[in-house]
């Protein structure tokens, strides 16, 4: 396909001005441009935000002067238009905050993208868990029907520097939502495209329009006094075009001569929404029971939905329209955003449990669980990117120290272990339809041993795979794994489930060090990264590095000591950051220590790269190579000192504060 650019700085043949012509160009495409936006735009808003910073992105693009840059056209493509997508892609891949604040608003209405069909669905869920690089090549490649190569350059001058990661994640999506067969979308991720796919559910110049929670503006005076003065005016500066009594908008007023026009900017607070298509509880997702036999994404996606009341449509309701408008019973996670769901959410569990409805959704992204009556609410969490063990379980129902789980299909056998008991067998733990007994919990971080699950998944997806869920007091439990100690001039080893023999016991002993055991901890791993022999044959001690990794990316680690006959671990640092992870494997550890006959020590440590460690304090200093990785130097008192470990290739590092 021949490229060419454009020198937007020079008018066209018959053009009174550049700007006059990027004009025209913008009436021209508006639609088009719109739907770009649209499906580039992020997924952390809902369909009406959407609706509103499509348009928005799209006028913006027409600029005051048209300034000299070139833009990458393809084949007889208008070059103005092609300077106008590079200008609506730019502002998609750069989003502004503080612009939300500028957006149009709309009082008294709601709008919402047409219903689409199931594919429609699956593939709004698919481009929700992509980046915005990756949805911009989606939209490149669907709606504007480029080839790769013409997709990446325009990526590249948009900004995005790893365009053809972009593509490939967009190459993805038709197959992962199931749209492959749908007309022109196939086709659009395969090797070309029409520049008309049928997507009619991302089209918002074709919007439907419904009304705000009437009955909540009318309970504020002051709503109810702008809903008045303001209602019919809002209504009409709002769409040029017609609504008609069932709340379609058809008027001829758009640009482009379809759909409705731009929305025309107003004042006031954005009322709280009503259920929109999104939690339009009819239009919940349901898996086959059995599609995680035959899938090979084993996460919440092949979860069926499960429970007595599942085809309650009042309890579904309830809970949609929770999840739709945030409020105060509405309690998320840290790192989670408690913004309603972009698309139809799925529904994994809807029941009775210990007298109280409970209902358990997925969007792609978060877990809802929604529990009815005075006393409930809805809890929110990041679940994103979850895999066979971190989808295992989710807390149903919490009431004092005790925890009722619903357990992933996948789960053959279920077990409850206390952690500080290694030696103890696990105790099995009954799970009709994937809903177990209370069960008691215990804080992982308080030493006085808390109860953990242990689970077993099915042959059908991994033999005899077993691994351990602690409860931290969210709605998913955090996997515990274990790494062993180094072997001598062998590479780093790799987190593994922490149900061996050698794990249980590393964890009774460490566990209660951990950095975070609040909730939103997706893995905690316990490294044991050195094993010290103590002076004047006191046994040993192992050093052992505890790593919290949360479902937001962040994480923290924390350096410990276990002595022995000690009644717990010794803690000798920690904090955030990406220490004790694949990322940042090297760490140095030291405390001080007594032996039975009142020698006073310093011990120190540090993983398998530290071939030399020094330790210098207030009239002395050792500076020894250490072929164990560990040191001890003994003292006639304590005293501040500075310890550093040397890696094989020079550098030096420090211990965790």
């Amino acid at each position: 396909m021949a490229e060419r650019t454009v020198d937007s700085a020079a008018p066209a043949r018959g053009a009174a001005r550049p700007v006059v012509q990027a004009e025209a160009a913008l009436v021209r495409h508006y639609r088009r441009l719109v739907r770009l936006a649209y499906v580039a735009l992020p997924a952390d808003r809902d369909r009406h935000s959407r609706v509103l910073a499509a348009h928005t992105a799209v006028q913006r693009a027409l600029p005051y002067r048209w300034a000299r840059r070139s833009a990458p056209a393809t084949g007889d493509e208008d070059p103005v238009y092609a300077a106008l997508r590079l200008r609506v892609l730019r502002d998609g891949l750069r989003p502004r905050p503080a612009r939300r604040l500028l957006a149009p608003r709309v009082w008294g209405l709601r709008l919402f993208t047409p219903h689409g069909g199931e594919q429609d669905a699956a593939l709004e869920q698919a481009l929700a868990a992509l980046d915005a690089p990756a949805r911009a090549a989606f939209a490149l490649r669907v709606l504007e029907g480029m080839t790769a190569p013409a997709a990446a350059e325009v990526l590249r001058q948009a900004g995005v520097e790893q365009a053809e990661q972009a593509l490939d994640a967009a190459a993805g999506v038709g197959a992962a939502a199931g749209v492959g067969a749908a007309p022109g979308i196939g086709a659009s991720v395969g090797v070309g495209a029409s520049a008309e796919p049928n997507l009619s559910a991302f089209d918002p110049c074709a919007v439907r329009v419904q009304p705000t929670d009437l009955l909540s503006r009318r309970r504020t005076l002051t709503a109810a006094l702008l809903v008045g003065v303001l209602g019919l005016t809002t209504a009409t500066a709002v769409l040029t075009g017609n609504a008609t009594g069932t709340g379609t908008g058809t008027g001829t007023g758009s640009p482009t001569g379809t759909g409705t026009a731009p929305v025309a900017s107003t004042t006031g607070p954005a009322p709280a929404p009503p259920v929109g298509a999104a939690a339009d509880p009819a239009r919940l997702v349901r898996v086959p029971a059995d599609l995680w036999q035959h899938t090979a994404r084993l996460d919440f996606t092949a979860w069926p939905a499960r429970g007595d009341r599942r085809e309650d449509a009042a309890l579904l309701g309830r809970a949609t329209t929770a999840w739709e408008r945030p409020g105060p019973r509405t309690r998320a996670e840290p790192g989670t955003d408690t913004a309603p769901p972009i698309a139809p959410p799925r529904l994994l569990y809807a029941g009775t449990v210990d007298g109280a409805a409970v209902v358990l959704l997925y969007d792609g992204q978060r877990l809802a669980r929604y529990t009815d009556g005075r006393d409930g609410g809805l809890d929110l969490a990041r679940a994103d990117d979850s895999d066979v063990t971190t989808a295992g379980a989710v807390v149903l129902r919490r009431r004092g120290s005790s925890v009722r789980y619903l357990l992933a299909p996948w789960v053959e056998a279920a077990e409850t272990r206390r952690i500080d008991r290694p030696d103890t067998p696990a105790q099995p733990l009954d799970h009709p339809d994937g809903l177990t007994p209370a069960t008691p919990g215990g804080v992982l971080t308080d030493c006085r041993g808390a109860t953990v699950l242990q689970l077993r998944s099915s042959p059908v997806v991994a033999e005899k795979h077993a691994f351990l869920l602690a409860d931290l007091g969210g709605l998913v439990p955090a996997h515990l794994t274990y790494t062993p100690p180094p072997d001598r001039n062998q590479p780093a080893r790799s987190p593994r489930e922490a149900t061996g023999p050698d794990a249980l016991q590393a964890w009774a002993r460490a566990g209660c060090a951990a950095p975070d055991g609040t909730p939103g901890v997706k893995q905690l791993n316990l490294w044991a990264f050195a094993v010290q022999p103590l002076p004047q044959n006191a046994g040993s001690a192992s050093w052992v590095c505890l790593r919290a990794d949360r479902w937001t990316g962040e994480g923290s680690a924390a350096t410990a000591v276990l002595l022995p006959a000690a009644a717990g671990p010794q803690r000798t640092g920690g904090g955030p950051g990406r220490s004790c992870s694949r990322f940042e494997q090297d760490t140095v550890g030291w405390a001080w220590w007594r032996s039975q006959q009142g020698t006073e020590f310093l011990l120190a440590a540090g993983s398998r790269r530290v071939t030399r460690l020094t330790v210098k304090g207030p009239d002395w200093s050792a500076d020894r190579p250490v072929p164990d990785h560990t040191l001890a130097v003994e003292r006639p008192a304590r005293a501040n000192v500075q310890v550093e470990g040397v890696l094989d290739g020079g550098s030096r590092i420090g211990p965790q504060p």
